[in-house]
């Protein structure tokens, strides 16, 4: 059973503990206050022993955003479509404010084309924008969204205001963004 035991099962082990560890204590402290000095002490590496299995720092936070994708995915499976998925997830950012410091930071960071994670966020927008004016165009069909709306452009505009909200909400955002993100859906519905 190549795969399953020795060192590479030990190495994806590893670099699995190290993500979800990553993600817990960003969480938790931010990004800014979170150093890989620290993130290799809580899983008993040296600094240089964590990076091993990332190649860099920069490609180490860009796995944490995967990662953070793929648990958001699995933690509103349960969602109609990627439109409610998106809903749900800007709702639990309220409750990850150093998981959306990495995020706006990173993200901001990544429009220079020579950042190491450019084509990352290249690549997650337009995976979320397809699926997004999928589920557009979905709902337009079963007659409970705006017909007249374009699907990519709508698609667009929702995760505009889902980053929009996530760089608002480390200010004094004079509403919850759950339900600013919402109130624009309620507008989008077809009455």
């Amino acid at each position: 059973m190549a795969g399953s035991r020795g060192p590479y099962a030990k190495g994806v082990a590893k670099r699995a503990e190290i993500l979800r560890t990553a993600l817990e204590v960003i969480a938790r402290h931010g990004y800014r206050k979170t150093s890989t000095r620290e993130l290799a002490a809580a899983v008993g590496l040296s600094e240089a022993g964590l990076l091993h299995y990332f190649g860099s720092k920069e490609k180490l936070f860009e796995a944490v955003l995967r990662a953070r994708d793929e648990a958001d995915r699995s933690r509103f499976a349960d969602a109609a479509d990627p439109i409610e998925l998106l809903a749900a997830a800007v709702r639990h950012n309220g409750s990850v404010p150093g998981l959306v410091e990495l995020y706006s930071t990173f993200s901001a960071e990544a429009g220079d084309p020579d950042h190491n994670s450019h084509d990352y966020f290249i690549d997650r927008y337009a995976g979320i924008r397809a699926a997004l004016a999928d589920a557009i165009r979905a709902r337009q069909s079963a007659g409970t969204f705006n017909p007249s709306a374009d699907p990519e452009s709508v698609a667009t505009i929702l995760i505009a205001l889902s980053d929009g909200l996530q760089v608002q909400s480390q200010y004094a955002l004079p509403a919850d963004p759950a339900d600013l993100f919402d109130n624009l859906l309620d507008l989008l519905r077809d009455s």
